[in-house]
């Protein structure tokens, strides 16, 4: 393929790499989920080889030794962060597409550079003259082959030193960390001609855009030791990177990245969202590299939130909103640019595709609740940047964070592009002193915590609801105390306790410690350190002291209403998964014998439908009355079964792997012993709770039986008032709200007729002061809108006058004020009908020729429309 024949497509670039490493015997393996699901130490997938990690350091292996991918990658947050740069330069993304190929311990070194310089100059058709090649200066075997094998001029083969500060230390020797897998690499570089700055790699001014990087060959054939050396592994591998965007550029004959054809339709698609005709600036860069990274983050369950990833995700969003009201564009804009993103990339990533709808409502909240502060928040922005102001204070910088939900990165981007800096310590501080201050103000359980240095107890509660326990350590106010006595209140630590500690969202259990003449009487149990259990409570009887040996006995009835609840918590994600989507996350949860509350990621309303089919799923899985399974295990064989993992990093290196049902989660909590014991499932409530968060509240067993009773007893008692049978009830209550409607368009009817009627005898009242005729009155029984009518009849038969008209119910007082519109330039109506109202206990206002108010005074009425005459004659 010629460079005189017609430019790739990115499209085509993407499948011919894929279709030529197939050809070479590779596995083509589908891109991986943005967040990486096996690496906690990670907060986004910013390679390709990250879902290979695992094979690499040998506690994996897959049916393969040789894949292929077209990886999506997300440098935005930690400690892989372009986001700063993006719209300033030619080729640094957000988002950005990985061509890959891997081998796990079968090809090495020739195969991987022999393959890589045909399918660039064969396939892609680059001319050889155009590449260059670098190597580690150790590694002679990939030296030999450039020049021997490929047969590249050694001029063009470059070996690059230790650069870094130490052995191995290099820019062409990759370690995958301190330790473990490393080896040295090959880059290939495109030249772009002499007419472009700067020189090629390793040379002083190899950070000119004339020599770019295009694919790095990484061969790792070392283990690095903590002394720092390293020795051979027993089976080497190859991982290799390709940037899409950058191979793009050069393949359709343009410089920057923003040139190749998706992102020319990316941007004409912000171009036409936010009216900005000149498809050369660089905030339309920003959008459209932003709109990728956002649509593929919601795609795999990123939603905008204020931590963690969520937040990284809202950062780029508002970013992209800001530079589009930058280019004037004061409306929600940014989620109409993913159906243009679907066309682009849909068929490469099916999930984006099948997602497409879901990540436009998601973007389009974010944007709708950005932009209500937005106007503000800039304004404050542009005051503060005053002129020949150097540097934007830390405290400003905050309350545009805390306020209105300026990341400080945004507000750093728009000073930038003025020339300001940002007082970053500033920034610090102040959000220091908030958290100490948040701190401070939520100590609560924190301030009556124990100081205990003992060993731990023996958690017995998952087999059993009582044991034989000794006392180990009592505390009363947080204070160690060798005994409690009748109504004292403590903590008490047991040797071995059937208790459950308050964790993962489910309350501590309660009930007695017994023994000879004493009761101690558990409210709670909440944890001291990870492996104490404390049991707080309150002394019913007798005399409690340390070393007493006591029967442990947890309250059955409670714990056995909370085990309901906690194990239907499992089945109702997996179906609100099933039912909403995968994106759908745990955000929280309580479970105690009432009820379980669940909140979870998602960015709608759940239906009555969806609810409906998700009580189904649950209870049909009751019904298969399967039994429950948990096994404890490490993390990396939980990991293997499949089950699901919602805290990450915050799980220790053991773990219980719970089943039940179909449902597999890591969970510590107590559970029933089959589906069946729950019982009943039924789901009471589900409502917003924060911004892409909703809360599902429901009940299971004897709550939901009287729960449902409850609501049978209801329909029952509406039957009867209704004297209708049950199953006739809806449409009997449609007839009866049928009635009442017609009803209250008669009374209206009525009331009209009768101001109507009041109306014209009104016209009699009226007084003529200096040409113009004052009507001050009073209207029974008129409701605001019979006002408003009166009114309008009477101008009409008046012409030329101010009425002010009154109606009262109870203490409350309705008032409505006219002027003809050849009067307001003398009589204001809202200024008269406030005059009227201040004197019966209100204030009111409204047009020149009309107004309403409102008072809580009847009792001064009389008089207040009797000033009204002399009030008028005053003004005219």
């Amino acid at each position: 393929m010629k460079n005189a024949n017609p430019p790739l497509s990115v499209a085509d670039i993407r499948k011919s790499f894929l279709d030529f490493f197939e050809s070479k015997g590779h596995t083509v393996v589908p891109s991986s989920p943005l967040v990486p699901g096996n690496d906690p130490t990670l907060m986004f997938t910013n390679s390709g080889m990250v879902q290979f990690k695992d094979v690499f350091l040998g506690t994996d292996k897959r049916p393969y030794v040789r894949a292929a991918s077209v990886q999506a990658c997300l440098r935005a947050g930690g400690k892989h962060n372009d986001l700063e740069n993006v719209g300033y330069t030619a080729r640094h993304h957000t988002f950005f597409e990985m061509l890959g190929n891997w081998s796990f311990g079968d090809y090495f070194k020739r195969e991987s550079i022999e393959w890589g310089w045909e399918l660039l100059t064969q396939v892609y058709g680059l001319p050889p003259e155009k590449l260059t090649a670098t190597v580690y200066h150790e590694d002679d075997e990939a030296y030999d082959i450039w020049t021997k094998v490929i047969g590249l001029p050694p001029e063009r083969v470059i070996r690059i030193n230790d650069n870094k500060g130490g052995k191995y230390k290099s820019d062409n020797f990759w370690m995958m960390a301190d330790t473990g897998p490393c080896g040295p690499c090959s880059e290939i570089f495109y030249d772009h001609g002499p007419h472009i700055p700067g020189g090629p790699p390793g040379s002083p001014d190899e950070d000119g855009d004339r020599f770019i990087e295009i694919w790095n060959h990484v061969f790792m054939q070392f283990e690095m030791h903590e002394d720092g050396s390293v020795t051979p592994l027993p089976a080497p591998c190859v991982d290799t990177g390709m940037g899409l965007e950058r191979l793009a550029a050069i393949l359709q004959h343009v410089h920057s990245n923003y040139e190749i054809d998706l992102f020319e339709r990316l941007i004409q698609a912000a171009s036409e969202a936010t009216g900005c005709a000149d498809l050369a600036h660089p905030s339309l860069k920003v959008i459209a590299d932003h709109i990728r990274a956002t649509a593929f983050l919601v795609s795999d369950g990123v939603i905008p939130s204020n931590e963690g990833r969520g937040y990284v995700q809202r950062r780029i969003i508002r970013r992209a909103i800001r530079h589009g009201y930058k280019l004037g564009q004061k409306k929600p804009f940014f989620h109409k640019l993913v159906p243009v993103l679907v066309e682009l990339m849909g068929a490469a990533y099916p999930r984006l595709q099948a997602e497409g709808r879901r990540v436009e409502e998601v973007l389009k909240a974010e944007e709708e609740r950005f932009f209500e502060t937005l106007a503000n928040g800039m304004e404050i922005l542009d005051d503060a940047l005053i002129a020949g102001r150097k540097e934007l204070p830390g405290h400003v910088a905050f309350k545009l964070h805390d306020t209105y939900g300026f990341p400080l990165d945004l507000t750093q981007d728009v000073c930038r592009e003025r020339g300001v800096t940002v007082d970053v310590a500033g920034f610090d501080e102040a959000m220091a002193a908030q958290k100490a201050a948040g701190r401070a103000a939520g100590k609560f359980k924190m301030d009556k915590a124990v100081d205990y240095s003992g060993g731990a107890n023996v958690f017995t509660g998952y087999d059993e609801l009582s044991s034989a326990s000794k006392i180990i350590a009592i505390y009363q106010d947080g204070v160690p105390a060798n005994a409690l006595k009748d109504g004292q209140s403590g903590i008490v630590v047991l040797d071995t306790t059937p208790f459950y500690a308050e964790s993962g969202g489910q309350v501590g259990d309660s009930g007695v410690l017994a023994g000879q003449g004493f009761e101690f009487g558990v409210q709670d149990t909440q944890k001291i350190r990870a492996d104490v259990y404390g049991h707080h409570g309150v002394m019913t009887q007798g005399t409690l002291k340390v070393g007493d040996a006591v029967d442990a006995r947890v309250d059955q009835t409670t714990r056995a209403a909370t085990m309901r609840n906690h194990s239907v918590t499992h089945l109702m994600h997996k179906a609100l998964r099933e039912v909403l989507g995968a994106h759908v996350q745990q955000k929280g949860s309580l479970v105690d014998a009432e009820k379980t509350r669940f909140d979870f990621a998602h960015n709608a309303p759940v239906t009555p439908e969806q609810i409906i089919e998700i009580e189904r799923r649950v209870n049909e899985e009751i019904l298969q009355n399967a039994a429950t399974q948990a096994r404890v295990m490490d993390i990396d064989s939980a990991q293997k079964t499949g089950a699901m993992m919602l805290f990450g990093e915050k799980y220790g290196e053991t773990v219980r792997v719970l089943d039940i049902g179909t449902s597999r989660e890591l969970c510590g909590g107590t559970h029933v012993k089959a589906t069946g014991d729950i019982g009943l499932f039924k789901i009471t409530s589900e409502g917003g709770v924060a911004a892409g968060v909703r809360r599902i509240e429901a009940i299971t067993g004897a709550n939901a039986l009287a729960y449902t009773q409850a609501l049978e007893s209801s329909l029952h008692s509406v039957a009867a008032t209704l004297r209708a049978p049950t199953g006739e009830v809806q449409a009997r209550l449609g007839q009866v709200l049928d009635q009442v409607k017609a009803l209250e368009k008669e009374i209206a009817q009525l009331k009209g007729k009768l101001a109507s009627s009041q109306g014209d005898d009104l016209v009699s009242q009226a007084v003529d002061v200096k040409g113009l005729k004052v009507l001050a009155a009073r209207l029974d029984g008129a409701d605001a809108k019979t006002l408003r009518d009166t009114l309008d009849k009477l101008k009409d038969k008046l012409k030329t006058a101010a009425i002010v008209l009154a109606a009262v119910e109870g203490d409350k007082v309705q008032l409505a004020a006219a002027v003809t519109k050849d009067s307001v330039g003398k009589v204001k109506a809202g200024e008269l009908v406030n005059f009227v109202a201040q004197q019966v206990g209100g204030k009111g206002g409204g047009k020149p020729d009309m107004a309403m108010a409102g008072g809580t005074d009847a009792s001064g009425l009389p008089q207040a429309l009797q000033s009204v005459h002399g009030w008028v004659a005053e003004r005219v």
